[in-house]
């Protein structure tokens, strides 16, 4: 069966539902980002100085190791047109860009399948492979990997990259290599999009040694992120506001925790994987069911366009505690 890799959230989540779909925070913009936001001189060229140096600072890097995007999906974008590897290899299941920019550009691409509960084995990965991706935490098992286990899979020759687009949401970013400057080959991605719900400005970055940074650069248009998201870049990685998405972790944690809790009384739905980010995984004994809970007013992620999934499998954002109990109460009923 041939997957759609080019399928995500955004598809399922139609106006009139409730969007447990799309893994993007929903919440107010604060009224700083929103200034900062607004504040941004839309008359001349963008220009990346500042906000290289605030990602750099936020992160212990040197500006020279740090390259803004539009977003993620640039950088695997970028990624796939500079690097020229032998054998690529992608880390499934997981976020379905970098395998999609990979094969666009030309690459063949080998994939390592984990099973349940989704946990990275480094040696599933071949030995050969010069480019290994993967996302931590991942999506969209919301598995949290150990760096150390993931810093493990470098080699000389070899190009390491981590997608980190939601470990802000992982209490002190604890098993980040964000600023990890001695691994070799390390390229870390990652974007304000989910927690800062900024999916519309595309505002991301890459972490990497100079050279890579330096390839990846060759290979982007002139001024390719915009002037109001270089301003978000700057205001998101202020000392305030690490300490804003801090005090919102054990409000996120708390809404996880009612959501799992209230999974656990429901017959013919169990959680595949413990979850670490804002999202969980489902295995249902039904298949396909986003269909019916459509019609019950709600939009899930289908999870069988991720390889390694079926239709068994879908993805349900953590929200606020009323809208998990009204989801769990539609999804039991399209159980029985």
């Amino acid at each position: 069966m041939t997957i759609n890799l080019a399928h995500h959230g955004d598809v399922d989540a139609t106006a009139g539902l409730v969007d447990l779909a799309v893994n993007v925070r929903q919440a107010p913009h604060p009224g700083w980002l929103r200034e900062a936001i607004a504040a941004a001189d839309l008359t001349r060229y963008p220009d990346a100085t500042a906000a290289r140096a605030a990602v750099a600072a936020r992160h212990g890097r040197p500006d020279r190791q740090v390259l803004l995007t539009a977003g993620s999906a640039e950088a695997f974008v970028l990624l796939a047109r500079a690097l020229r590897p032998r054998h690529a290899v992608v880390v499934h299941p997981q976020f379905t860009e970098p395998e999609l920019a990979l094969r666009a550009a030309g690459h063949e691409v080998d994939r390592v399948l984990l099973d349940a509960p989704y946990r990275l084995d480094p040696a599933a990965v071949p030995e050969d492979a010069d480019l290994v991706v993967l996302g931590n935490p991942t999506n969209p098992t919301s598995v949290l990997h150990p760096s150390a286990t993931i810093a493990a899979l470098a080699r000389p020759g070899r190009t390491l990259v981590v997608d980190e687009a939601f470990m802000d949401a992982v209490p002190g970013e604890s098993e980040s290599l964000a600023g990890a400057t001695d691994v070799p080959g390390l390229v870390v991605v990652r974007s304000l999009t989910k927690t800062w719900a900024l999916a519309g400005l595309r505002a991301g970055h890459v972490l990497a040694p100079e050279h890579l940074v330096e390839a990846l650069a060759e290979a982007q248009p002139h001024w390719p992120v915009s002037a109001p998201a270089l301003a978000a870049c700057v205001a998101c990685m202020s000392d305030a506001a690490a300490r804003e998405v801090e005090a919102w972790l054990p409000r996120l944690d708390h809404d996880r925790r009612h959501l799992l809790a209230a999974l656990s009384g429901i017959a013919g739905a169990t959680v595949a994987a413990a979850p670490h980010a804002p999202f969980v995984l489902l295995r249902t004994e039904r298949p396909e069911l986003w269909n019916p809970l459509r019609g019950k007013g709600f939009a899930v992620r289908r999870a069988d366009t991720f390889p390694g999934l079926d239709d068994h499998h879908l993805r349900v954002a953590v929200r606020d505690t009323a809208t998990t109990d009204a989801f769990v109460a539609a999804l039991r009923e399209v159980l029985t």
